[in-house]
């Protein structure tokens, strides 16, 4: 909501408007006044040239509560606490009114690639690897992006225009990989795409012209595309690869239904930006 201010030469007309809606905050200079007061006139100019004269004082009329609310939860402290998160740690400090921001294409694992992935899970706990299953398989199509709430609308709009030419297509990915983020954090584990990476190159360009946009951060200048699948906090890089990798895609590889390969319909792409999740389909 954006308020708005009168100048210092504002009348009494303004506030005969204002007490007709009582659902407008009252407009004056500086910071917004929560408190009813009776003691300065709204028109300072009409002080100055009576000086002198005895001049009526204008009462201000008190902010709605409705409004008062509004700026309350500004006041209390954030304390960010890695708990609340499964023990991850923010890559960017915490502030209100800032809002992490992705875009990516969901993967919804089926019944059989879900036990698979448990028994992956437990086959790197065996060797000092706590991994967890991704609350959201997905494939990343954007850096995670700091945005301001007012910039969330028109953000959201410069992407749906820029998808508009997409038609959904398919990608396959079958070979495991391990990453990490670059503060070195987290761990992830993730499967490979191996066909699609045309349309995933193209896809990317057009969200990376709304990220230049906003001055933003692009994506990775020659990236490599993966389905997030597990992770685990702290860096386990290098242990997973030496440890257990070559084990976990013997896993994959010896399905009982052959080699499992992961058939990625990137019919829709999502934007999570704090605790929303905006929708764009493909034709």
């Amino acid at each position: 909501m954006i308020v708005n201010y009168s100048s210092s030469s504002g009348s009494e007309e303004e506030t005969e408007n204002t007490s007709k809606d009582d659902s407008s905050p009252v407009r004056k200079r500086g910071k917004l006044d929560t408190q009813t007061r009776t003691s300065e006139p709204l028109d300072h100019g009409s002080v100055t040239r009576n000086a002198g004269k005895s001049a009526p004082l204008t009462s201000r009329l008190p902010l709605p509560e409705s409004v008062k609310e509004m700026f309350r939860d500004s006041e209390e402290q954030w304390t960010d606490e890695s708990e609340d998160h499964g023990g991850r740690l923010r890559s960017f400090q915490h502030e209100r009114g800032n809002w992490a921001t992705y875009v990516f294409c969901p993967y919804d694992p089926e019944e059989a690639f879900l036990e698979l992935l448990n028994e992956m899970i437990a086959v790197a706990a065996t060797h000092g690897i706590p991994l967890t299953l991704s609350e959201e398989c997905h494939l990343s199509l954007s850096k995670t992006v700091v945005l301001r709430h007012h910039w969330i609308q028109p953000f959201i709009q410069s992407i749906r225009t820029g998808l508009t030419k997409f038609q959904k297509f398919f990608c396959l990915a079958d070979k495991l990989r391990v990453y990490s983020n670059a503060e070195k954090t987290r761990t992830f584990l993730g499967m490979e795409i191996s066909t699609g990476q045309t349309q995933l190159l193209e896809l990317i360009k057009t969200v990376d012209e709304t990220m230049k946009e906003f001055n933003l951060s692009t994506f990775y200048k020659d990236p490599s595309f993966h389905i997030s699948l597990a992770w685990c906090v702290g860096d386990y890089t290098e242990k997973l690869k030496k440890t257990c990798l070559s084990e976990l895609q013997r896993l994959v590889d010896a399905h009982e239904d052959g080699p499992f390969y992961i058939k990625l319909n990137c019919a829709e792409l999502r934007c999570k930006s704090g605790n929303k999740v905006f929708l764009f389909p493909l034709q």
